[in-house]
C-alpha cells in the first residue's frame, strides 16, 4: 500500500506494536462487553465464554447475535400493505405531494418492520455443575479474556468448580463461518457439550432479535449427515439458507427438540473442535474448513488488514490521554472491519444487533463511509457504491413520484432500497449530496476516466434532483429549500410544514451541484448553468444572536445534534461560513450545549469543526468530552443508550475526524497533524492516510 504520509522522522510505525497495545482483556463478565469477531459481512458476537453461552444475561446490556449481510426477512403480508397506505399528501410550494409518514398506521408498521436482519443461530456451551445443575454465569471464576487483535483469535479461560476450560474462537475471513476448540476436563466429564440453535426473529425495533418461542414458524431439516458433518436446512417464511456443522473429534451430534442441536466430544475426550458455516448458497456451505484451517487463515487475514491503509500511533505524546484516543482509534477501525464493510451501507448498530429493525439509514452513511477513503482503504466505499448504483431506479421513481427530476435518496432502508414509513425519514434532506462526496473522494483516490464513467450517473442523477428541489423566491431574489423538510437536527411534530433553509443543507447543497459541475467538466461535458444559478443563489446560512443555528425557520432550541457546525467541518470552507461566527458558534456548542443531548457523531463533527478553525485545542477535548454519549465501552463501542447499546456512526466518526486532524484537509496549513496541539503535548505519527477535501 503506498504510504501517503511518513511516520516521525521517515521510520515507519511498527503497527503490530500499535495494534497489540490495544487487544482487549477481560477478567470478569460484562454484559456491555461482548467480543465480536467477523469478517465485513458476518459477526459473531461472543460473551465471556468465547461463545454464545449466557444470552439472558447479556440482553440486558449488549446482545449475542450472530449477523450477516444477507440475512434479512419479512413476516408474511396477508393484508398486503403498500407503501402508498402509508402516505400523507402535503403541500409542498403549491403543490400537492405525497410522502410516507404515517408510520403508527397498519401498514407504516408492518412496513417499517420489514425486512428486518435476524440472527442466524446461536452457538453456546451447554454446561453442568457436579450436582447436575446448569452452570450460571455467576459459576464462572478465574476469568481470563483475551481478543487478539492482529490475529483475530478470541482466547477465553475460566474455571467451573476448579475445572479449567479453555477455548479459542475465530470467524473465516472468506467464509460465513465459526471455528472453536474447546478444551477442558469437563468434557471428558460429560458435563460439557456445544449447543447450536436456531431461534425466529422478533422483527423489533431495538435489540431484542431472538424469539424462541415460536418453534412452529420455522423449520430445521437435515438435508445430509455423515459421522462427523450435519448439513441443515433453515427456512423461515420466505427466508433461506444452510447451516453446516463439521465436528472434527469423534463424538455425536444430536438433536434437542426441533431447533437445537448438541456436539458432544468422544468418550473421555478432553478436546472439541467444530466449525458451524452459514450460507444461503449450497456451494458455499460446502466449503466449511477445519478449526485448524480457519485459524490459519484469520492469522494471515488480519496481519494483511493491519498493514493496509493508515495508522496513527501516538505513543510519543505527553498529554495522559493519548492512550485512551488511540485505544478509541484502534478498536473503531476493528470494529468498522468487521461489520462495516459490507455490500450494504450498515446499520447504526452494525451487525452486533438491531436497531431500527435492522434497516441502515442513508445519512449516517457519511459517518460510515467517509473514513475509509481517507484512511487508505477506500475500496470498501467503492463496494458500498454499487449498492447506490443498483438502487437508482428505486430512487428514481421517489423523485418522479413527488415531481422532481433525478433521483431522491431516502433514510431508512432496506436492501431493496424501498424507503419505511417515518414521520421523519422522508422529510430529510441532508443525506442527498453524500453519494456526490464519496464518488469526489474515490476521484481523488484514483483520478482516471474509468472512475468518471463508473459513477457519473451517481453524480448527474443525484444533482439533478438537488437543482430542482429548491424553489426560487421572487420578492427576495433567491432559491430556498424547503417547506416541507426536516433538517439534520430530526426536530419533532409538524414543523416540517414552514422548515426552511437549514444552514449546513444550504452549505452542503452549494458544494454538491458545485461538485457535480465538476465533474461534467472532467467529463468532457459543459457545466449545467442551471446547477451553477442555484448554487451561487441559496440563501445565507441562518443566524441566531451572532451565532449560526439550525434553520432560518422555524427557531429551534440548543441541543440535539448541532449539525450548523457541519457547514465547516464535514464540508470543506466556502464562501457561505464567516470564520469568526463559525467560532462563536463552536465556542457555544462547547460551553452551552445540552450535553444529554448530544449523539455519538456530534463529538468527531465538533472536532472537524474545531481544527479547520486552527482550534486543535477544542478539537481534542470534543474528542475526548466526558459527555454521556461519547462514552466508549471496553470493546471499543460507543455506547450511547440502553436502546441503543452500540453506535458505529461514532466510531466511524472519529475515525474521519482523526484523519482529517492528522493528515489535514485542502488548504490546512502546513506542517504535521495540523488539526492537533503543536504545543508538543501531542506527537503524531501517521502513514497511509488522505487529505480530506
Amino acid at each position: 500500500m503506498a504510504v501517503w504520509a511518513a511516520g516521525a522522522n521517515g521510520q515507519s510505525i511498527d503497527r503490530q506494536a500499535l495494534v497489540a497495545r490495544h487487544n482487549i482483556e477481560l477478567r470478569q463478565a460484562d454484559p456491555l462487553a461482548p467480543l465480536s469477531l467477523g469478517n465485513g459481512r458476518f459477526c459473531f458476537t461472543a460473551d465471556v465464554t468465547g461463545l454464545q453461552t449466557f444470552e439472558e444475561e447479556y440482553a440486558k446490556g449488549i446482545p449475542l447475535g450472530t449477523m450477516a449481510d444477507w440475512a434479512w426477512h419479512s413476516f408474511p403480508n396477508p393484508e398486503g400493505f403498500r407503501l402508498d397506505q402509508a402516505m400523507v399528501t402535503v403541500e409542498t410550494r403549491g403543490r400537492q405531494v405525497t410522502y410516507p409518514i404515517r408510520e403508527d398506521s397498519p401498514a407504516g408498521q408492518w412496513l417499517r418492520a420489514n425486512p428486518h436482519r435476524y440472527s442466524v443461530g446461536q452457538i453456546g456451551l451447554a454446561m453442568t455443575r457436579a450436582d447436575g445443575a446448569p452452570a450460571r454465569l455467576a459459576d464462572l471464576q478465574q476469568i481470563r479474556q483475551k481478543l487478539d487483535l492482529w490475529r483475530g483469535l478470541l482466547v477465553s479461560e475460566f474455571q467451573i468448580e476448579g475445572q479449567p476450560v479453555r477455548i479459542e474462537t475465530v470467524v473465516h475471513p472468506r467464509l460465513d463461518a465459526v471455528a472453536a476448540r474447546v478444551e477442558s476436563p469437563l468434557l471428558a466429564a460429560g458435563q460439557m457439550k456445544v449447543f447450536v440453535a436456531f431461534p425466529y426473529p422478533t422483527g423489533a425495533w431495538g435489540p431484542a432479535f431472538n424469539d424462541w418461542g415460536k418453534a412452529a414458524k420455522h423449520t430445521t431439516a437435515v438435508a445430509r449427515r455423515t459421522n462427523n458433518r450435519l448439513e441443515l436446512r433453515r427456512q423461515l417464511d420466505g427466508a433461506r439458507y444452510r447451516c453446516v456443522i463439521v465436528h472434527e473429534d469423534a463424538g455425536g451430534i444430536k438433536p434437542q427438540g426441533a431447533h437445537r442441536w448438541e456436539i458432544a466430544p468422544a468418550s473421555g475426550a478432553g478436546v472439541l473442535r467444530f466449525t458451524v458455516t452459514f450460507s444461503t448458497r449450497p456451494e458455499a456451505a460446502q466449503a466449511a474448513s477445519s478449526f485448524n484451517e480457519a485459524r490459519s487463515a484469520a492469522a494471515a487475514y488480519w496481519p494483511g488488514f493491519w498493514r493496509s491503509g493508515g495508522a496513527v500511533d501516538l505513543s510519543g505524546s505527553k498529554d495522559p490521554r493519548w492512550r485512551e484516543l488511540e485505544r478509541r482509534i484502534v478498536l473503531s477501525q476493528y470494529l468498522e472491519a468487521i461489520q462495516g464493510s459490507g455490500r450494504y451501507p450498515p446499520q447504526e448498530t452494525g451487525l452486533t444487533c438491531n436497531s431500527w429493525f435492522g434497516k441502515f439509514h442513508l445519512e449516517m452513511h457519511w459517518w460510515h463511509g467517509m473514513h475509509w477513503a481517507l484512511w487508505g482503504r477506500a475500496g470498501v466505499l467503492e463496494k458500498q457504491l454499487e449498492w447506490y448504483r443498483e438502487t437508482l431506479p428505486v430512487m428514481r421513481a421517489t423523485a418522479q413520484r413527488q415531481g422532481y427530476d433525478g433521483v431522491r435518496w431516502g433514510k431508512m432502508l432496506g436492501p431493496d432500497g424501498r424507503e419505511s414509513p417515518s414521520r421523519v425519514g422522508p422529510l430529510l434532506i441532508w443525506q442527498q449530496p453524500h453519494p456526490i462526496y464519496f464518488a469526489e473522494l474515490i476521484y481523488r483516490e484514483r483520478k482516471d476516466t474509468r472512475t468518471l464513467e463508473k459513477y457519473k450517473d451517481i453524480v448527474f442523477e443525484t444533482a439533478k434532483f438537488m437543482a430542482s428541489f429548491p424553489a426560487w423566491d421572487e420578492q427576495r431574489q433567491r432559491y430556498e429549500l424547503g417547506p416541507p423538510l426536516i433538517s439534520a437536527r430530526e426536530f419533532g411534530g409538524k414543523e416540517y410544514a414552514r422548515a426552511k433553509n437549514p444552514g449546513f443543507e444550504l452549505a452542503y447543497w452549494r458544494w454538491g451541484l458545485k461538485t457535480a459541475n465538476e465533474w461534467r467538466r472532467r467529463a468532457g461535458l459543459p457545466p449545467e448553468p442551471q446547477w451553477e444559478r442555484i448554487a451561487e443563489r441559496l440563501p445565507p446560512l441562518p443566524l441566531r444572536d451572532g451565532i449560526y443555528t439550525e434553520l432560518e425557520a422555524p427557531p429551534v432550541e440548543d441541543g440535539g445534534h448541532p449539525a450548523m457546525l457541519a457547514s465547516l467541518g464535514v464540508l470543506p470552507s466556502s464562501p457561505m461560513v464567516d470564520a469568526k461566527t463559525m467560532e462563536r458558534t463552536l465556542e457555544h456548542v462547547m460551553r452551552a450545549w445540552p450535553r444529554d443531548r448530544m449523539w455519538g457523531w456530534d463529538f468527531p463533527l465538533t472536532a472537524m469543526t474545531a481544527a479547520r478553525l486552527g482550534r486543535s485545542d477544542l478539537a481534542v477535548d470534543a474528542l475526548l468530552l466526558d459527555w454521556p454519549k461519547n462514552r466508549y465501552l471496553p470493546n471499543g463501542h460507543n455506547f450511547q443508550e440502553a436502546r441503543l447499546p452500540i453506535y458505529l456512526p461514532g466510531n466511524g466518526g472519529l475515525l474521519a475526524a482523526v484523519a482529517l486532524m492528522a493528515a489535514g484537509w485542502d488548504g490546512a496549513p502546513p506542517g504535521p497533524a495540523p488539526g492537533l496541539p503543536a504545543d508538543g503535548s501531542w506527537v503524531v505519527r501517521s502513514e497511509g492516510l488522505r487529505r480530506a477535501p
